[in-house]
């Protein structure tokens, strides 16, 4: 039997990327946090003020046999905008940068041969500035960031930036979409 494996992604907003990879099959945790910054243990407050070099990210934990790598980062370079240097929409700074923070040579190889392969189809009209890079650290974001989606769905960033996202991830990747996601 295999082992789950996690990567951490940042794509923007914790709180949009976290409520499209809760609904993905095989995704067994999603933990947003920060991560690849200079501080240590950042709070909320400090990494909205983009000084501390950290992103907003989760940590996927997934079972390998049921949704691919690949089929995740396919996922996640669909619900986000990975030509946005340092934001996504309105939210802008470094800690909204667009990057794939791996534990492994597999993961990086994973990651590099999808870029490549978007880049040369043409995916995007502007280049992919994703940055794929080792996972230096991952602090777990405070608890109220938690689910704060499914938390919070008449809050106003949740109904006009994270629930499209959400819809385009339905629409997209109705196959990868948990049965008990509704």
């Amino acid at each position: 039997m295999q082992e789950d494996e996690s990567i951490v992604l940042a794509g923007g907003c914790f709180w949009c990327t976290e409520a499209v990879f809760q609904e993905v099959r095989g995704v067994t945790s999603v933990q947003p946090g920060y991560s690849n910054g200079q501080a240590e243990q950042p709070t909320y407050a400090q990494v909205c003020t983009g000084r501390t070099g950290c992103a907003e990210v989760v940590r996927l934990t997934f079972d390998p046999a049921q949704v691919s790598l690949r089929e995740l980062l396919e996922v996640f370079f669909v619900v986000h905008d990975p030509t946005q240097l340092n934001r996504q929409g309105n939210d802008v700074g470094t800690q909204y940068r667009s990057g794939i923070y791996y534990s492994s040579a597999a993961q990086r190889e994973v990651a590099d041969a999808l870029i490549r392969e978007m880049t040369q189809s043409r995916a995007f009209d502007r280049p992919i500035v994703t940055e794929v890079l080792p996972l230096a650290h991952f602090w777990p974001a405070e608890e109220e960031h938690l689910r704060y989606v499914q938390n919070n769905p008449r809050q106003p960033y949740c109904v006009y930036v994270a629930r499209p996202k959400v819809e385009k991830f339905r629409r997209t990747f109705a196959r990868l979409r948990r049965s008990e996601a509704g």
